[in-house]
């Protein structure tokens, strides 16, 4: 139809002349229009919001739990070996063709493609309409800067034979920054299920806010010399975000710790400034009890979650000693979301119980050290093999805090639980960091009336005292255990490369391997982009 009609402008008239019989054509539709109403504008954005849900569901968790002092990948005589895609993330021995860093990255550069189209659609980065998809668009480029560096820095759509340069790191970090300054005054202020899970104007506030606090780590001229005494000038401006949400009466610790995690969370979690939907059947992709349970335990009935799984588990993720060591407050609820020793069932209501966890007739026992074994030939050096029988099976303490439900076992093992990404606990503790850095004190918070908000709710005991950093790190390993940050947190107070778990026995190079603070960028993706450099030591 369109290579038949011709439209003219003649004395201030348009005039339709055509050779077929339709005359209703839609003259608006000759031209480029705008979403007109909220329902087409939150329909185009929509189409933004999730393009880390498979990632933080399986893989981009993987990577942030294995490569930090939390986990250590064991495998079973090759069995959850798979290629080291476990055990090179443990021992900071990773390789640019570990699929621990493959198709995900290039899911969220798909995400900010999909937000630059839509930045258009709605009228340009001005737009009002648009603030969503900048915010989303900074979000995106803030997890790729964070895991590798030097990134691109994606601010248009980009035409089909275009090459695309890495930016420094620095440079990606301002413009996120950029990007939600501008996006902020045309954001939600709401905070309810109608803002749940999308960017509003306390998401970009979180993300400031942890941008801000890691300012010295991201704008370091080399990874590899950073220190915890490197200036960061934007302490007092993380503060002031801090303050901003605390005192936005929108937010609250909550009254329990676990129940957070439980399936059954969502909007009404005021802890939760940000958290990625999860539903076992209508937003898959968060898998994170399958790997943390005890990997014959499909095999019992009940097994200690209370009930029966339908399908198999991995158990490969075995909480390194040390941070077991952590969970040591008396009366802390935290203290419940690891098991090991003899094992107990839990009942219908997640509580823990006096019911033994029987295996083939004997109480199951997890060990706190975690024992590999070589082979008799050294078949499995460096596997972190712990062998393929109930006692390799039960190397190490389990996670139990992504609780799943017996229906999740029908669906692929597909969880509902929700993963939060800003919490209101941790704005509480980063504002506590900022002041023991030497941030500007306000409200009258110190960092030991701010951690003692988070003793509080949790019923563990007053910090006496002043903290030191020492004690706020151990505090985020307590409250966000598995939550996706330790190894940030680790870079940023300069433990990184500490001796923990089996990485130095097996990878001793680790501890002088700086540049390992980012990753490299995978095979695949270098091949797409023959103009980039692979990361330094890669």
């Amino acid at each position: 139809m369109k290579n038949r009609i011709k439209l003219y402008l003649a004395a201030g008239l348009l005039i339709g002349i055509t050779g077929c019989t339709d005359l209703d054509v839609d003259i608006k539709s000759q031209y480029t229009e705008f979403p007109n109403s909220e329902i087409a504008v939150e329909a185009k954005l929509a189409d933004t919001y999730y393009a880390f849900r498979n990632a933080l569901g399986r893989r981009f968790n993987d990577l942030q739990s294995f490569s930090s002092d939390e986990f250590t990948g064991i495998s079973f005589e090759l069995d959850y070996w798979n290629n080291g895609e476990n055990a090179y993330p443990t021992l900071h021995s990773i390789t640019p063709d570990d699929v621990s860093i493959g198709y995900w990255p290039e899911d969220l550069t798909g995400g900010i493609t999909k937000c630059n189209s839509v930045i258009v659609e709605l009228g340009g980065e001005d737009s009002g309409a648009a603030a969503p998809a900048l915010a989303m668009r900074a979000f995106y480029h803030f997890v790729l800067m964070d895991q590798f560096g030097d990134m691109p820095i994606l601010d248009h759509k980009i035409g089909e034979d275009e090459a695309i340069d890495r930016s420094p790191r620095a440079q990606v970090t301002e413009f996120i920054e950029k990007d939600l300054l501008k996006a902020l005054p045309n954001l939600s202020s709401k905070s309810d299920q109608s803002t749940y899970g999308k960017p509003n104007y306390w998401m970009a506030k979180a993300l400031l806010a942890k941008l801000y606090i890691n300012w010295n780590v991201y704008t370091c001229s080399d990874v590899a010399t950073y220190t915890p005494d490197t200036p960061n000038p934007k302490l007092n401006d993380c503060i002031a975000i801090c303050d901003e949400i605390i005192e936005s009466g929108l937010f609250d610790l909550g009254d329990s710790y676990r129940k957070k995690f439980w399936p059954e969370n969502g909007s009404h979690i005021k802890d939760f400034i940000y958290a990625m939907p999860y539903d076992r059947i209508t937003q898959q992709g968060m898998t994170y009890a399958r790997f943390r349970t005890w990997r014959q335990a499909n095999k019992m009935e009940p097994c200690y979650y209370g009930f029966k799984l339908e399908a198999s588990v991995g158990g490969n993720m075995a909480i390194n000693p040390h941070f077991v060591d952590l969970f040591c407050l008396e009366g802390d609820e935290r203290n419940e979301v690891i098991i090991g020793g003899p094992i107990f069932n839990f009942d219908n209501s997640r509580e823990l119980t006096n019911i033994p966890c029987l295996y083939e007739g004997k109480q199951l026992e997890f060990t706190k050290e975690i024992t590999i074994d070589d082979g008799p030939k050294g078949e499995f050096r460096g596997q972190l093999n712990t062998g393929k029988n109930v006692n390799g099976w039960s190397q190490g303490y389990k996670s139990v805090k992504w609780f799943p439900h017996h229906d999740d076992y029908l669906n692929g093992r597909n969880q509902s639980n929700d993963v939060p990404i800003f919490r209101y606990a941790d704005i509480l503790l980063t504002k506590a960091e900022a002041i023991l850095r030497g941030g500007t004190a306000t409200k009258g918070d110190t960092p030991s009336s701010l951690m003692n908000q988070i003793r509080t709710y949790v019923g563990a005991p007053s910090v006496q005292g002043n903290p030191t950093l020492q004690d706020l790190l151990d505090e985020r390993g307590r409250e966000f255990f598995d939550e996706n940050w330790r190894r940030n947190d680790l870079i940023r107070f300069g433990k990184f490369e500490d001796d923990w778990g089996l990485k130095h026995v097996v990878n001793p190079k680790a501890k002088n391997e700086k540049w390992r603070r980012i990753f490299p960028i995978h095979t695949e993706w270098l091949n797409k982009n023959t103009n980039w450099k692979q990361n330094f030591g890669y």
